[in-house]
């Protein structure tokens, strides 16, 4: 009798093909939103292929939230994501895996929101100005939103929250303090978010799952106390997800994250991703100034006359630091 050739099963034909919204990515799955649904429709979730990660993708995830992608979905009920259409523009940050370049944030955006705090936890300058120079470079009008200043008690606390609003809202940035605890600024929050798909960013501990539950009733995201010991936060979001808002648009929770790397930026470009040294620049002397050492530079008389902050400036060096660590010095 003839032995019996044992066969692998037949993959499952694909029976649909459609475009949609990636709205969630866990590393493993990406959620789509197929086009057409409402914003609380049915979502699929999909994978992608072994070949699609490695065409010259240098990223920890090629797909990113945000992303308009194809998928075709078989009729066993499995799903893939075969491409992914151009982007407007995304946010981008030096991912902690030394293997890869980076990680994208979320793309296609309308605005970013950075959350950051003065007091438990203090988010320092240097990562405020990366995240706002990232976000000139990729495209992105960025928002300043800070969080717990129900917290600031002390005249010397509401100084620098005054300090720190002027700084920046005089750079050209929009800054909206508030308090999700006792509703401070949160109608003005609202207001700035209706209608656009925003990446909301920052710090672990700051409350941005806080902020979010009271932007979105019912959503009850998780949240985490402070540690005592280091006074930061826990990472309550260990994924990006999009949210529908109740006034329309999208917000994007992203991951808490400690540091903001910088990638991709040329030295002779990173002026020009701060509003007012690019401003200052149009005065050097020479035309390829790093705004270092070179005489006849406006913008370091700018920052001797005390119209350009040293904090600016210093954030200005630690990113040519990582552009061209060989020659540049971090100023820390």
């Amino acid at each position: 009798m003839a032995k019996k050739q044992s066969r692998k099963p037949a993959a499952a034909p694909e029976t649909e093909r459609f475009s949609g919204l990636v709205v969630k990515n866990t590393g493993a799955w990406y959620t789509v939103l197929p086009d057409g649904e409402p914003p609380l429709g049915a979502t699929v979730n999909c994978k992608i292929k072994g070949a699609f990660r490695l065409r010259g993708i240098r990223t920890t995830n090629p797909v990113a939230v945000g992303d308009s992608v194809e998928v075709a979905r078989a009729a066993d009920g499995s799903a893939w994501i075969t491409g992914i259409a151009d982007r407007a523009n995304y946010i981008i940050r030096r991912a902690s895996n030394l293997s890869k370049e980076a990680s994208i944030l979320a793309a296609n955006l309308d605005q970013a929101a950075l959350v950051a705090t003065l007091l438990h936890p203090a988010t320092s300058t240097t990562f405020i100005d990366r995240f706002l120079a990232t976000a000139e470079a990729y495209r992105v009008p960025a928002v300043l939103v800070v969080n717990k200043v129900d917290l600031l008690e002390s005249p010397e606390d509401r100084e620098l929250l005054e300090a720190v609003v002027n700084l920046y809202t005089t750079i050209g940035y929009p800054v909206i303090p508030v308090s999700a605890r006792t509703g401070e600024g949160m109608e003005r929050l609202r207001a700035t978010l209706a209608g656009k798909k925003t990446l909301l960013s920052g710090n672990s501990g700051v409350g941005k799952s806080t902020l979010i539950n009271e932007l979105i009733p019912g959503l009850d995201l998780r949240t985490a106390e402070i540690s005592d010991i280091h006074d930061q936060g826990m990472h309550t979001t260990t994924f990006s997800e999009m949210f529908p808002l109740p006034e329309g648009g999208w917000l994007i929770d992203t991951p808490g994250v400690r540091g903001f790397g910088t990638i991709e930026m040329n030295p002779r470009e990173v002026g020009h991703y701060f509003p007012e040294i690019f401003k200052a620049a149009e005065g050097c002397r020479y035309g390829d100034c790093s705004h270092t050492i070179e005489p006849g530079c406006a913008v370091l008389e700018a920052l001797r006359d005390h119209r350009i902050a040293h904090s600016r400036y210093a954030s200005y060096m630690s990113i040519l630091a990582d552009a061209d660590p060989d020659k540049y010095r971090k100023p820390f």
